[in-house]
């Protein structure tokens, strides 16, 4: 996605910012809407609920594994949301990507629901309830190239309102699009990782201690841990436990217990090349900034 200064506008139709959102590129046709399944009965008495549609259902993980996403397209969005609801458990709410001009035709909804798959699943953030994705449908070449511009523009929509589905975790903090890696070597660990805008990435092959130390068992941090392992985001390997992916933290210190398997202060135990640890790095630069 080419990333590039934009305005965009959120409508609350019932002033509620926890309830339905309405968000849009002010110079562009296309529309994302956020609606909470609670509220779902109110968006099908909008009119905007009678076009044909991409729709998104979100489910928040139960563990640390991955949250949950199914993609679909419809002709008939009401009909096919009152089904999900009935049959679906995991999902908490639902983004709609329709066209102000209700110009989105079945041709683009088939592809679009396609590509938004194939990008999902290359970005590896959000475990996709689809089962098979199927093959690319036929599209011609002005058409698929409209849908390309739409998927832009639903990618940023989307990330706005918070689920950037199509977005790895493993994303450069800095404008420059370049962050050093960072490493944890304590305790005969070998993480590598990246500091990020959203938290810290511990990267796809690091190694951590498969044993947790006496004081943290029957803690919060060792079951932590152990959801990590049943997730599969760590493999046991011997005495050690190895990231099969790049999967992001909240912070640099969960990230830390997660390969050290004790309480750690991530700030310290994550240092660069030199040896400076993120402490240094990041926040006293910040202090001496300020």
């Amino acid at each position: 996605m080419t990333i590039t200064p934009k305005t965009i506008q959120i409508f609350l139709p019932g002033g509620d910012p926890r309830g339905i959102r309405i968000a849009e590129i002010t110079t562009r046709i296309v529309q994302v809407i956020e609606v909470p399944r609670s509220l779902l009965h109110d968006f099908l008495q909008m009119p905007e609920s009678n076009q044909v549609a991409l729709y998104f259902l979100f489910g928040e993980a139960d563990d640390d594994s991955d949250p949950k996403v199914y993609i679909g397209q419809t002709g008939d969005l009401r009909a096919r949301l009152v089904k999900h609801n009935k049959e679906k458990d995991f999902w908490q709410r639902v983004l709609v990507l329709i066209s102000r001009t209700n110009s989105l035709t079945q041709t683009h909804a088939l592809f679009l629901e396609w590509h938004c798959l194939q990008a999902t699943r290359k970005a590896g953030r959000y475990a996709d309830q689809n089962g098979n994705s199927g093959s690319k449908p036929h599209t011609p070449a002005p058409l698929e190239a409209d849908c390309l511009e739409i998927f832009e523009t639903g990618h940023t929509l989307l990330t706005t309102l918070g689920f950037p589905i199509f977005d790895a975790v493993r994303q450069p903090a800095s404008t420059s699009g370049k962050d050093e890696i960072l490493y944890c070597k304590a305790s005969g660990t070998d993480g590598r990782g990246l500091y990020t805008a959203e938290g810290f990435v511990v990267l796809a092959g690091s190694i951590g201690r498969k044993a947790n130390v006496p004081s943290i068992i029957g803690t919060a941090s060792e079951r932590f841990r152990n959801k990590l392992m049943e997730a599969g985001v760590m493999r046991a390997e011997g005495d050690k436990v190895c990231f099969e992916k790049d999967h992001l933290f909240g912070s640099p210190s969960s990230a830390a217990i997660a390969l050290t398997g004790r309480s750690a202060n991530g700030w310290l135990e994550w240092k660069n090349k030199d040896g400076v640890d993120l402490d240094s790095l990041k926040r006293q630069t910040a202090d001496e900034t300020s």
